[in-house]
């Protein structure tokens, strides 16, 4: 194994690879799965870093406290394996504490959102064997500053998303702790007020990096050019937001608790509901997307696919490490 070096601008030497903090599964391996083993999740991690992603922090999105029980622990096991140091880096946790309103919550299952809870959240700190590294709340529900107090004071970098936050709630949480956005543009209602949305609080707040899905169906190239000259590289980070679909052919597939499609196109979605359902696409992918669109040289290519996300969760570059 090698280990990546700092360099001049972004802290690199080369093309360092691509870190993901965004993978909710990987070829039909669904890491918020009921019959999700120790097996499985060992080989979507070593098919999805031969995939070309360097590292990642698996996502387990809103679950029953009986999935969160069997999966934690697996996960965290597996962490623990050599094999997988330095490349498979934690776990996000996108949920439970997120909106139970119709588009805000996206495609997680409305029956499992839980109001922000800390004597939860330290449960699940504990099943987890204290691997989270990620936690996504939604900024507008009651409890929301306790709760990013308590996930900052167990290490855990905290980002908003899946609500319909003022710029207020955005300022309590900043001041709480709160660092990030997650997926912005995305999991929120398909119309939204003029003027008072989450997707303008979150653009204006400058204390706040943007996470951003890159795989070419989860935002127009017009959002992703405004969210990276607002933001600017440096407070940007690129997420795939693989879902269990990630690497499957196009079809129809029973998914996350619901029936959904992969297009020709890659373009993974429900047609019950019209949404998005998670993104067929790896970092890989999203990486050639944004090539395409001329956004970015490579210097800051790197910035928001390997410093950025890897700051966001304590690490540094030298931390990662590649196959030989």
């Amino acid at each position: 194994m090698e280990r990546v070096h700092n360099s001049k601008r972004a802290g690199l030497t080369r093309n360092p690879g691509l870190v993901d903090l965004q993978v909710n599964g990987y070829r039909g391996v669904d890491f918020s799965g009921s019959d999700l083993t120790a097996e499985d999740f060992a080989r979507a991690c070593r098919q999805l870093l031969a995939a070309g992603t360097a590292a990642f922090l698996p996502t387990l999105i809103t679950s029953s406290t009986k999935i969160y029980e069997h999966n934690l622990p697996i996960i965290a096991n597996v962490l623990d394996d050599e094999e997988f140091q330095g490349r498979v880096l934690g776990i996000h946790l996108e949920g439970p504490f997120i909106s139970r309103e119709d588009g805000a919550r996206g495609a997680h299952p409305a029956e499992w959102v839980k109001a922000p809870d800390v004597s939860y959240l330290e449960t699940l700190i504990r099943l987890a064997n204290g691997r989270i590294r990620l936690l996504t709340i939604a900024a507008d529900q009651k409890g929301a500053e306790e709760l990013a107090h308590c996930a900052v004071t167990h290490g855990i970098a905290v980002s908003l998303g899946h609500h319909l936050a003022t710029d207020q709630d955005l300022e309590r949480l900043v001041k709480a702790g709160a660092k990030t956005l997650t997926h912005l543009g995305n999991g929120v209602p398909a119309l939204l007020p003029r003027h008072s949305n989450p997707v303008w609080a979150g653009l204006a707040n400058d204390d706040l990096s943007a996470m951003m899905i890159a795989d070419g169906h989860h935002l127009p190239p017009a959002l992703l050019k405004t969210i990276l000259r607002v933001k600017g590289p440096e407070r940007c980070i690129v997420v795939s937001d693989a879902s269990p679909l990630a690497g499957m052919p196009p079809g129809r597939y029973r998914s996350m608790g619901a029936n959904v499609v992969v297009e020709e196109s890659g373009l993974l979605h429900n047609p019950a509901t019209g949404y998005m359902a998670g993104s067929s696409a790896t970092m890989v992918e999203c990486v050639q997307y944004l090539r395409t669109l001329k956004l970015l040289d490579a210097d800051e290519l790197a910035q928001v696919c390997f410093v950025n996300p890897l700051h966001l969760i304590g690490y540094a570059p030298e931390d990662v490490l590649f196959g030989d």
